[in-house]
């Protein structure tokens, strides 16, 4: 499957008169993620469809489209005034506030099962997340490097530290669907570098290798999905990760 779309939406191409087409690594990281997962999505069963996730209470079909959701805030994003300047980074949006609380996830749940329950069935839905990922990445590759934006929570960011937070949605919750679809998980070399690199920081690859995990079992181990051993938690902390707030 190609990392991006053949044409540019007529939203993007009125913007690309005046700016010139970003090659951002968090941007390559998300088309390539994202490709991934839905190479994988392709194809499923309704009975796969509907088995659950670790992320309960939502099933395959629920979990898809949260990530389609969550990818879909940037078009509303990119159209409104830019900030004057980014005031914080991908680790600072992962704080513990309100955008984690139950009410938060409440709404959480519900706009991703209102998102699944848009499509007729599980290919549908399966479309509808390639097309929404790929009119993303089309708008974001014509936006200028230092370009910032304003989140549904209020932060000004960078779009490129953005992107990162998309990465991660893309790939640990590929690994809650490739986990629940008994699957070998498809995590791009791209994005598992650049959700490490948010974890533990610039010059991470040698301290990472230190644990002899593969990056798969690193992000189900920093994001909670797999319980750590009291020996793996001191490991862990001496390398100096940075724990995320995930909802």
């Amino acid at each position: 499957m190609p990392d991006e779309p053949d044409e540019i939406d007529d939203t993007a191409t009125a913007r690309a008169g005046s700016l010139r087409v970003s090659d951002d690594r968090a941007l390559a990281a998300f088309r390539a993620e994202c490709a991934a997962l839905s190479e994988a999505v392709s194809g499923l069963t309704e009975a796969e469809w509907n088995l659950p996730t670790r992320c309960a209470p939502w099933t395959v079909r629920d979990l898809l489209g949260h990530v389609s959701v969550v990818i879909d805030w940037l078009p509303a994003m990119l159209d409104a005034p830019a900030p004057a300047e980014a005031e914080i980074s991908a680790v600072e949006y992962y704080r513990p506030d309100d955008r984690f609380s139950p009410r938060t996830n409440g709404t959480r749940i519900a706009l991703a099962r209102d998102r699944a329950a848009r499509s007729a069935d599980g290919t549908a839905h399966a479309e509808d997340f390639a097309a929404t990922w790929r009119r993303v990445a089309a708008l974001c590759g014509v936006e200028p490097a230092g370009r910032a934006v304003r989140t549904r929570h209020g932060d000004a960011m960078l779009l490129s530290e953005f992107l990162r937070t998309r990465v991660v949605e893309v790939a640990v919750h590929g690994l809650d669907l490739a986990d629940a679809l008994g699957h070998e998980p498809w995590l791009t070399s791209a994005a598992g570098e650049s959700v490490l690199e948010l974890l533990l920081g610039p010059g991470h690859g040698a301290a990472a290798d230190e644990l002899g995990w593969s990056r798969p079992h690193f992000l189900r181990k920093a994001t909670g999905r797999e319980p750590l051993t009291a020996a793996e938690s001191a490991r862990v902390e001496r390398l100096g990760i940075r724990w995320l707030a995930l909802g």
